[in-house]
């Protein structure tokens, strides 16, 4: 329902509508339009990033996890499915279906006007199917599961209206809602919790007033009023734990904060009738969403109206998810959506919930779908970087647009940059660092400077050179020179290998003699022929066992490889260009494709593909991508060169769950890259979780 102002009149009512529609929301119709909301694979805009979250810098020597609170609430992972609605859609009803892989999408706000369609929709895929309809468009209503059946609550199109459907399928099946008992008076932008056997209606507004007080049905044929609002609101966020029922926000509906957020968090406890305010929000809050996911309340998004500026004044949307601790009335942020918005159908599946559609900036209906979830590998909420990829880390990026080294912490703040001041080039300058990882425990760096023809190590924090070998801006092949090398590594024996792509070969170097100690593959015959000749090399991974996985840019091969040049396996990839291949724990390999549109690869020995992601459009699609890691919180990362980002993608969902950087926009200030070609992660007291078989 338009929610701005309280009208008295269906004239000033449908009148408001219009303006708002004009101002602010343009209140968007999905399908009026949607023939089958058929959410298949569709086009999105690309999405800045650049660390979601602020705090602490650290000091940028080695660091260590923040530990102290990992007995809170695990923090949130969150993302973007690479998938869209084939419209913009918000203020819907969304249900867990009964076979607990789908949703249940149930009318809602499009371009048009109200939608009366309800689709079943895979969150995995996309795939969807109508299965019914309500007997009259509407959005703004509550909706819940009670004893294995859909029910909706209230709602209206263009004025509130006081009915109730129960849904005929939530499943596989189909049919038109409905009709059931109506509720005591019009009720829209209401929610709904279910504690038990019982749904509870909570909040809403009728038009000329609010309604504040609190409904308890058991199946939708009759309703008692089980208590009031202490502070009636519309649009607030609901969620039941325990046998109470907690509201969040929502917008007044009386006095100087009338139609805008407010910051109350009311307990409310059916059985006795009695209601309390028990904290308030760190901003005011209206349309978030809030959910129980493992015995945690977390709530997500929303609008907000400072309490300093006009209760008229434009909403802007956050991206903010807090857990709830009623101990204390507190909120501990715990996460961010990818996307900022308010007003989105939630529903859980599982350990997971799902955001379908909502408003973004400017009051923009949105077609995106994004999930989160409790992870406790990315933190724990109210901790210093809570909800990164990477929580407890240090990230390190070469940026090779830029010629520089940065190292990021996991609240996105950049602690060290090299060159800078303090930190001079080595001998011959600093140019075009392809690749970058820490050694020696995290007290230095080593890199490669493709086209500097170079290799360096480097003293961290200190930046102090420590140690360098090839010629600088001189490709060669005689000992001592290079053409292009990529993925220097120190190995635990202290000896460092490099692939060596233009000449063909992968090196073996004793740092301390400068020495070639094996040379793989023969300069000048770039063709695959085991173990002889190898076609343009541009990854040497080190493994556990001692060997090299390499990867062979002509046509297409993965080889190990024993240290003295013997191979052990070698596999083709029905790709076009492999870059820097690594190994799993489960004994599989994963590899980039450095192509446009990019892909990743898990693999097996055989050269089967196991599982690839490679959307070719929207905020996941990669612009060749050099490099992809499995991080310990299971998420792949990869420097995605061309985009101008580091991303990070969950390969369970397939969502784009954090990035550094704004998509193919290029830059130096901070949040910014320029097409960078290596990272790396430190771990805690200067372990290498993404390459523990380096020195």
């Amino acid at each position: 329902m338009n929610h701005r102002a309280a009208p008295h009149s269906r004239a000033r009512r449908e009148a408001e509508l219009r303006r708002a529609a004009a101002r602010r929301r343009g209140r968007l119709r999905l399908v009026g339009v949607l023939a089958a909301l058929a959410i298949v694979i569709g086009l999105a805009v690309s999405f800045g990033g650049g660390g979601k979250a602020t705090g602490d810098p650290g000091n940028g020597a080695t660091r260590t996890a923040d530990v102290s609170s990992r007995s809170g609430p695990p923090a949130i992972e969150a993302g973007l499915m690479p998938w869209k609605l084939n419209g913009p859609l918000s203020r819907e009803v969304v249900l867990p279906a009964s076979n607990g892989k789908s949703l249940i999408v149930v009318g809602g706000l499009t371009t048009s006007g109200s939608e009366s369609g309800i689709y079943r929709v895979n969150p995995l895929t996309g795939a969807a199917a109508q299965i019914g309809q309500l007997t009259a468009p509407s959005h703004d209503s509550a909706g819940v599961v009670l004893n294995g059946k859909g029910y909706v609550f209230g709602g209206g199109s263009t004025a509130p209206v006081n009915s109730a459907e129960r849904l005929a399928s939530l499943g596989s099946g189909s049919g038109t809602a409905t009709p059931l008992a109506s509720l005591p008076q019009a009720r829209s932008d209401d929610s709904a919790a279910v504690i038990g056997q019982t749904a509870y209606i909570v909040g809403g507004y009728s038009g000329p007033s609010a309604d504040s007080a609190v409904l308890a049905t058991r199946n939708g044929q009759s309703y008692k009023t089980v208590a009031h609002l202490a502070v009636p609101v519309r649009y607030a966020a609901v969620a039941a734990l325990g046998r109470k029922l907690f509201v969040f926000g929502g917008d007044a509906t009386s006095g100087p904060r009338s139609g805008a957020p407010i910051t109350a968090i009311q307990e409310v406890d059916p059985t006795t009738g009695s209601v309390r305010v028990v904290g308030k929000l760190p901003l005011p809050l209206a349309g978030s969403a809030a959910v129980d996911l493992g015995g945690t309340i977390y709530l997500a998004g929303g609008e907000t109206v400072p309490t300093t500026a006009s209760a008229a004044a434009t909403p802007s949307e956050v991206s903010t998810i807090w857990a709830f601790a009623p101990a204390s009335g507190k909120l501990l942020v715990a996460g961010h959506l990818y996307v900022a918005l308010s007003h989105a159908g939630v529903a859980v599946i599982g350990k997971r919930a799902w955001l379908v559609g909502g408003e973004t900036r400017g009051g923009a209906i949105s077609s995106d779908v994004q999930m989160f979830e409790p992870n406790r590998r990315f933190g724990t909420a109210g901790a210093k970087g809570a909800g990164s990829p990477y929580f407890g880390d240090t990230l390190l990026i070469a940026d090779r647009g830029s010629n520089r080294l940065l190292a990021v912490t996991d609240t996105g703040k950049v602690i060290w940059t090299y060159p800078s001041a303090g930190k001079p080039a080595p001998p011959g300058g600093f140019y075009f660092p392809d690749d970058a990882f820490f050694i020696d425990h995290g007290h230095a760096i080593i890199s490669n400077q493709e086209e500097n023809e170079t290799l360096v190590e480097i003293g961290y924090p200190s930046g102090k050179v420590l140690w360098q070998y090839g010629h600088p801006h001189q490709p060669g092949s005689l000992p001592g020179y290079l053409h292009n090398p990529d993925d220097a590594y120190l190995l635990k024996n202290g000896l460092v290998t490099v692939a060596d792509p233009v000449n063909c070969r992968v090196l073996v170097i004793d740092p301390k003699t400068k020495k070639i100690l094996t040379q793989i593959g023969t300069p000048g015959v770039c063709v695959h022929n085991p173990p002889h000749y190898l076609g343009s090399p541009n990854g040497d991974t080190p493994l556990a066992n001692g060997n090299l996985l390499v990867s062979e840019i002509n046509g297409s091969w993965i080889d190990e490889y024993t240290l003295s040049g013997k191979l052990v396996w070698t596999t083709h990839l029905p790709i076009s260009y492999p870059s820097d291949p690594q190994p799993l724990k489960d004994g599989n390999f994963l590899v980039a494709n450095y192509a446009n549109p990019g892909a990743f690869i898990i693999f097996n020995r055989s050269g089967k593909i196991l599982w690839s992601y490679g959307p070719t459009s929207g905020p996941g699609k990669l612009n060749q991508p050099s490099l992809v890691e499995q991080l310990p919180s299971g998420v792949l990362m990869a420097n995605d060169d061309y985009n101008d980002r580091i991303v990070a993608v969950d390969p369970a969902t397939k969502a784009v769950v954090w990035q550094y950087g704004h998509t193919g926009v290029k830059g130096t200030a901070p949040g910014y890259l320029n097409t960078p070609d290596g990272f790396d992660i430190l771990g805690p007291n200067g372990t290498f979780p993404t390459h523990p078989a380096t020195g």
